[in-house]
């Protein structure tokens, strides 16, 4: 390939080896550093790609260099170089205003921000995230915040396992508040490009120019927070970047897979810090929640793929088998649409289970009701005996209707046979105890965190 290869073909291979390297790196980081490239030209030995910022190709040069370098050769293009050429693109924070509308900030420190501000993805919006009991707090509070009217929390700190949705509002969040406030300046980013930024600082003695850029954004988003626990020279400047901004009244955004209490190794000053603010845990997707993402999914990928039928029953069955995340949800729903375009094919329940195989075996509930009963006696500190015994003190009976809301959750088992697990209850008191959960759930904190790591705990 030289000179003369043309962008059609480029797009081609390009297209291809995003497929293989996001099998290799993985969902989270192929959205964050891979999908923003752009392979532009292949010329004796050397693949030119485009980056939308220069920490974006310096990350990628240092961490993904082989990997791409080995998929482009598999792929017929050999090729021994990668050149990286930095490229404006506007989905990035720095530059969702307007162009009528520059942003009014330090030249230097405008273009410092938009060299380390990470890429936001297009079609995480406020109106295509699907709102059910599980996250309607998160979502209230993350609206809050873009509408950029007086909050009275300070910061907002996302938490939730993978594919819960903290991605989606944090980007929908800078998003929202670039169209609201088009001279904000709203700085979005990985604590762990947080870290790296500032190691650079140190090894290229510009510190001053790091606190300067990090202490004048007006909204700053921070993502996976818990990357930076246990590294004390980043938390130390975390800590006073943190300060500076919340006695300036700007609004800080933080997510992390677990609560800040739950964060190992991170300094307690930050914790507290964190928790000063409002805290909101984005629950597992419950079962109503489930299917109403997959209607949603199902109205776009029906302009995607038109003319394809879709059997009644279809997505019920997915949202009862795959309760895993909202991510792999997704994802088998596109397999799925995918398949049937290219059998031209009704998609059926059969299918369904035939192209969805291996995921649905992945979804399929391992945990035994007994298993989840000595995890709860053993994390309430009560005696196994008494969980499934006649015991009504509040002591026992709240754990035990904990124990039998994990096993409604968790397990395929019935409720009658949930019942006789639990002492030979009736199935209408194993209903009563489940119920009871899914309301204290959402008006007591302390409880749901509980459940959260119970559940992490169990799947482990």
């Amino acid at each position: 390939m030289g000179n003369g290869t043309d962008m059609g073909e480029m797009d081609n291979i390009w297209g291809q080896a995003r497929e293989e390297l996001q099998k290799i790196v993985g969902a989270d980081s192929f959205t964050t550093w891979i999908e923003p490239l752009k392979l532009t030209e292949v010329d004796e030995g050397t693949a030119f790609i485009a980056s939308p910022t220069r920490f974006l190709s310096d990350w990628v040069s240092r961490h993904y260099s082989d990997e791409i370098l080995k998929v482009l050769d598999r792929l017929g293009a050999p090729v021994h170089r990668l050149s990286f050429e930095t490229r404006s693109q506007p989905s990035r924070p720095a530059q969702a205003a307007a162009p009528e509308e520059p942003r009014r900030a330090a030249p230097r420190a405008a273009a410092a921000e938009e060299e380390l501000a990470a890429p936001l993805d297009q079609r995480f919006t406020f109106d295509n995230f699907v709102v059910g009991k599980p996250n309607e707090l998160a979502h209230a509070a993350a609206r809050r915040v873009a509408e950029g009217g007086p909050v009275t929390f300070n910061p907002l700190f996302l938490y939730g396992g993978v594919g819960l949705g903290k991605t989606h509002l944090m980007h929908a969040i800078a998003r929202e508040t670039q169209l609201r406030q088009p001279d904000a300046r709203v700085l979005y980013l990985s604590a762990e490009q947080f870290m790296y930024r500032f190691v650079q600082a140190l090894r290229d003695r510009t510190v001053m120019d790091f606190k300067e850029l990090f202490r004048t954004v007006s909204v700053l988003m921070v993502d996976d927070v818990q990357f930076i626990a246990g590294k004390d020279s980043t938390q130390e400047e975390f800590f006073h970047t943190f300060n500076t901004l919340v006695d300036q009244g700007k609004q800080i955004v933080i997510s992390a897979d677990r609560a800040p209490g739950e964060i190992k190794d991170m300094e307690e000053r930050i914790k507290s810090r964190l928790q000063c603010g409002l805290v909101v845990d984005l629950h597992p997707t419950d079962y109503e929640l489930r299917l109403g993402i997959l209607q949603s999914k199902t109205d776009s990928f029906r302009v995607q793929y038109p003319g394809l039928q879709l059997a009644p029953g279809v997505l019920e069955f997915l949202a009862h088998r795959i309760t895993s995340n909202v991510r792999v949800l997704e994802g088998a729903l596109q397999r799925l649409f995918a398949f049937a375009s290219l059998m031209g094919r009704e998609i059926t329940l059969d299918m369904t289970q035939e192209c969805l195989a291996d995921i649905l075996r992945a979804n399929d509930r391992k945990v035994s009701i007994e298993e989840i009963q000595r995890k709860v006696a053993e994390h309430y500190n009560v005696r196994l005996s008494d969980l499934i015994g006649p015991k009504r003190v509040r002591t026992v009976a709240r754990p035990r209707q904990i124990a039998m809301y994990l096993a409604k959750q968790m397990t395929s088992r019935s409720l009658p046979e949930i019942g006789r697990r639990f002492g030979g209850r009736d199935h209408t008191t194993i209903m009563h105890g489940v119920k009871k959960i899914e309301e204290l759930r959402s008006a007591d904190r302390s409880l749901a965190e509980d459940i959260d790591l119970l559940r992490r705990l169990l799947e482990a």
